[in-house]
């Protein structure tokens, strides 16, 4: 124990005193964390603009759906000049039992949106007009809770990324320091079990994890963030644990290969950058071609991501644990076998 001890707390020592690393692992996610936190922040309450000439029941109505802000012109030309420029994706013109839509094509987006829209307000006055019931009834609902907002989304998958890089870059630097300077070979020559040497430095790795996790979801839960944990967000924690080994073990792979830091630091960012782009950190996987999805599915990223969203967002139970479990701790269990397979103790 007091083997441990020692190196535990030297380990704690030289990432804290190393400046450099407690930037790029720790502050520097967090800066991403802030910065799209306040980008997104007020993205849900986004309304759709359209520009109305003339009065009657489309109109009406159109003033009584949440999503759509109308912006009021005197003459026709006047509207679809602004439509033309750009500020407006479309302009319904009302004269009596004429509709008429005028939308920029350019924005196919924007065009479905006002075209679907606009359409259904029209089908609802026609339905209306002639006096009779309609048979079908239509109610929408939202199936997450009313209070989620952007940094739900985005914390999980920051986080996880922060917790990535910490794992492969703090690992593989330590050992890649540490065999340089000879540490690797005192500690083999000493009365100092291999077992005890890992275990420290898993130790240091789920502290610094640990303190990621309690400083961004702190920072989150700020009223300027508005961070609302879902209520089994405890069942994240075992995916957070799994996730930090599998991370750790692929840093000690790439210690056990990288004959400097410079070499270290750039083969664990080849590895973290690219498996955060394509693990839905920044952006939604789903919308990924098929191909770049099943290449995301071979990632632990990605799994981690999905696990911690599933308890921290979506209130997930028991039942979501299961794969991305087995998935992070059998990614952990065959690179640190072949980590510990070609580790090396003195260069």
């Amino acid at each position: 124990m007091n083997a441990f001890k020692s190196l535990s707390i030297a380990g704690a020592k030289s990432f804290i005193r190393d400046k450099a690393a407690v930037f790029f692992i720790l502050l520097f996610p967090l800066m991403f964390l802030v910065i799209f936190g306040l980008l997104f922040r007020d993205s849900g309450t986004d309304k759709v603009k359209l520009g109305v000439v003339g009065d009657g029941p489309v109109v009406q109505s159109l003033q009584q759906v949440q999503v759509v802000e109308l912006q009021r012109f005197d003459t026709e030309a006047a509207a679809v000049e602004q439509v033309r420029a750009g500020e407006l994706p479309g302009v319904v013109i009302e004269n009596g039992t004429d509709v008429q839509l005028r939308f920029a094509a350019s924005d196919q987006n924007q065009s479905g949106i006002v075209n679907g829209l606009v359409s259904s307000v029209v089908d609802k006055a026609n339905i209306a007009a002639t006096g009779q019931p309609p048979r079908f009834t239509f109610q929408p609902s939202q199936v997450e809770d009313a209070s989620l907002s952007p940094i739900q989304y985005l914390t999980p998958g920051i986080l996880s990324w922060a917790v990535a890089s910490a794992g492969v870059i703090g690992a593989a630097m330590t050992f890649v320091q540490w065999r340089k300077k000879q540490v690797l070979r005192r500690l083999w020559l000493a009365p100092v079990s291999p077992t005890v040497v890992l275990m420290s430095r898993i130790g240091v790795t789920f502290g610094i994890a640990i303190t990621q996790a309690v400083v961004f979801v702190g920072i989150a839960s700020l009223p300027v963030f508005g961070l609302k944990l879902a209520g089994t967000w405890w069942l994240s924690i075992p995916i957070f644990l799994f996730g930090t080994l599998a991370f750790f073990a692929m840093g000690m792979l790439i210690g056990a290969f990288a004959k400097s830091e410079e070499a270290a630091n750039g083969a664990s960012q080849i590895v973290v950058l690219p498996m955060a782009f394509l693990s839905g950190t920044f952006f939604p996987i789903e919308r990924a071609p098929g191909w770049l999805q099943t290449v995301s599915n071979i990632l632990p990223l990605r799994h981690m991501n999905t696990g911690m969203q599933d308890f921290l967002v979506r209130g997930k139970g028991f039942e979501a644990l299961l794969v991305p479990s087995a998935i992070l701790i059998g990614f952990t269990l065959v690179i640190g076998f072949i980590a510990t397979r070609v580790f090396r103790w003195d260069s």
